[in-house]
């Protein structure tokens, strides 16, 4: 525990945990006034909509910044000092996304009715709402292309000001909006306060007018391209599929089930989401890049469990006061009508604690770079995710998509406990020293 708290002290907080923190905090306090507004004036089928709508503006948004965002912060970091590698990569990156932006933009807008009859059937008229999302698009890619130049240069304090700003202001519109058109203005805020931050985030480069000239057409580099392409491929993978897949369970439920079912369990969900989000800043200000710095079986052990030690157990015991404690984090966050929540609690927490313990160990396939088993590992896991989602939907009713995720996780664990098997549990030599 000390070399953990040694590692965050010296190398992560001062440059990055100030910003997480912050950011965790405001989309958390953010997450539950939004929930709050939408439980009492959209209610619970207001909230199942909203739950596609944001499905499918996650994957919009991926594929408009064709998962550049993680590739881009390392090589601006990477070649800050050289200007010419800094012109490749800044302009590689922007001209791609440029492209996939414009054209998912144009697709959306010309397609927005089939959309609407997709997402929420010919029943509802929110066309003009997917048009909206449409011409906010580009801001959006824009404001994540920025951001990621910020990051790279690790302008740290001007992004924890973004974020605060960021949050603030998308709580307010949303807040807003809902107030004065209910579900309307609740999907409209989900297609718009994203991009609106970057209005924000443009203010944060104002000084940095001199990366412009960098960005050429004729500084396109097709090495850029192909080094972008491992960090875009696993990158959009999961950030398309897994929204999708949501959307597509969601969908069922409601077909199947009832609409105002499908709000309870994205109600569900977006509690889910709340926690984990303590976890996963974890995750990437500790685990993601320790094991990238790590060579040996030996020491990957050690982080593993050095982390089931002392975090898990935190995290096991915040959930059972989660679990114990749902029928009045329910009336906080939403309202009565959603008190049939809490029979939701079990299995998501349950698949969430096993969740993290399989994370934990998948984060060496970003930090190696093992493209394949992380492709193919998640393929099967969206497809077990799917599949079992519909078979215990059809058999317990909405409770069965979270025994789906509970499930899924389980089977994902064990897979993850096949593939490091050795270096988890192998018998390591002692190693001589010179």
């Amino acid at each position: 525990m000390k070399r953990f708290l040694d590692y965050i002290n010296n190398n992560v907080l001062l440059k990055v945990a100030s910003l997480n923190s912050v950011s965790v905090l405001l989309r958390i306090i953010a997450g539950f006034l939004t929930s709050k507004a939408i439980a009492i004036f959209v209610g619970a089928e207001g909230m199942a909509l909203i739950g596609n709508m944001r499905n499918f503006l996650s994957s919009m948004q991926s594929i408009s910044i064709l998962g550049l965002y993680n590739g881009v912060v390392k090589y601006v970091s990477e070649f800050k000092n050289d200007t010419k590698e800094l012109g490749k990569t800044l302009s590689t990156a922007f001209y791609a996304g440029f492209i996939a932006t414009i054209l998912v933009s144009f697709i959306c807008y010309f397609n927005a009715e089939r959309i609407n009859d997709y997402l929420f059937s010919a029943r509802y008229h929110y066309g003009y709402i997917i048009k909206i999302l449409a011409m906010a698009l580009p801001l959006y890619a824009m404001n994540m292309f920025l951001f990621s130049i910020l990051n790279g240069f690790s302008k740290f304090r001007i992004l924890i000001v973004i974020n605060i700003v960021g949050q603030v202001f998308g709580a307010s519109i949303t807040l807003f909006l809902i107030w004065q058109n209910q579900i309307d203005g609740a999907l409209i805020a989900v297609a718009i306060t994203e991009s609106l931050m970057f209005l924000i985030t443009l203010v944060g480069v104002i000084n940095r007018r001199s990366l412009l000239p960098l960005i050429k057409v004729r500084s396109i580099s097709l090495e850029y391209v192909k080094k972008y392409s491992s960090y875009s491929i696993m990158s959009l993978f999961s950030a398309i599929v897994l929204p999708l897949v949501a959307l597509e369970v969601r969908s069922y439920i409601i077909d199947h089930v009832g609409l105002k079912e499908a709000g309870f369990w994205e109600a569900m969900t977006r509690i889910s989401k709340y926690y984990l989000m303590f976890i996963s800043t974890l995750l990437s200000l500790y685990i993601l890049p320790r094991f990238s710095e790590i060579d040996s079986i030996k020491e990957f052990r050690k982080e593993v469990f050095n982390f089931y030690k002392t975090i898990m157990p935190l995290f096991a015991l915040g959930l059972l006061v989660i679990y114990l404690l749902r029928s009045v984090i329910i009336s906080l966050v939403f309202t009565k009508e959603f008190a049939p929540v809490e029979d939701l609690f079990l299995w998501q927490l349950l698949g969430d604690l096993i969740k993290v313990l399989s994370i934990v160990i998948a984060y060496q396939f970003l930090a190696k770079k093992m493209f394949w088993h992380y492709i193919i590992l998640e393929a099967f896991s969206v497809l077990l995710i799917y599949v079992t989602s519909i078979y215990f939907v059809d058999h317990f009713g909405v409770k069965g998509a979270t025994i789906a995720h509970f499930v899924t996780y389980v089977l994902h664990y064990a897979i993850i406990l096949l593939i490091f098997k050795s270096s988890l549990f192998s018998i390591i030599p002692d190693e001589k020293e010179d």
